[in-house]
């Protein structure tokens, strides 16, 4: 066979598959492939590739390295060094909204896995990026126990300093003891998924 032939072959062989793939994802839905490790991998990949780059000056975490040093302010007061105040335990951080559906579904999933894992075991933290009057609210009718910090979103949020830049919510990340980015997850969790996805 002719290599013209041979190509001919792979292309509609690849223009198959994608439509095979779009096919998939119209009927059941983007839900089985973003259940996957793989899948939030080329997700969130496809994401950062089509987004603009981040501001001169903000660094955009990478899944594999250290998230680099930013400060973002408490709900209650204060503020709080990322990745140093939590240096030595891995955490989970969870970036949300009062207006975000999906977000408000997974927040007593979340808590329930905080409270779990205790003070010695992956800890939780929550950035609302939102307005702190409506996060106050929001809290007062679902409240959690893990610790809430607040960031205006933007092009130089505490999402995109931790690898979203297109803002999407919720998104969550996962940090090992070292401060690095061990996994990120777009879109909520389910019942019962949190403890497997923060501990395998």
């Amino acid at each position: 066979m002719k290599r013209g032939g041979t190509l001919a072959i792979v292309a509609v062989a690849l223009v198959a598959g994608g439509l095979g793939v779009l096919a998939s994802l119209f009927v059941s839905g983007p839900g089985p492939l973003l259940g996957t490790e793989a899948g939030q991998r080329l997700y969130n990949d496809a994401l950062v590739a089509a987004a603009e780059p981040p501001p001169a000056g903000v660094t955009m975490a990478r899944r594999g390295e250290q998230v680099p040093d930013f400060e973002i302010a408490l709900l209650d007061s204060g503020r709080l060094q990322l990745p140093d105040a939590y240096a030595g335990r891995p955490v989970l951080v969870n970036l949300w909204a009062s207006w975000c559906g999906p977000c408000i579904e997974e927040m007593p999933e979340l808590d329930r896995f905080a409270r779990e894992q205790g003070a010695d075991g992956v800890q939780v933290l929550g950035i609302a990026l939102d307005d702190a009057d409506a996060v106050q609210a929001f809290l007062a009718r679902i409240p959690v126990t893990y610790p809430i910090a607040i960031d205006a979103p933007g092009p130089a949020d505490a999402g995109v300093r931790l690898g979203n830049p297109r803002g999407v919510l919720p998104y969550t990340v996962l940090l090992d003891a070292q401060g690095r980015v061990r996994k990120q997850r777009i879109g909520p969790f389910a019942h019962g998924e949190t403890g497997d996805w923060a501990t395998r």
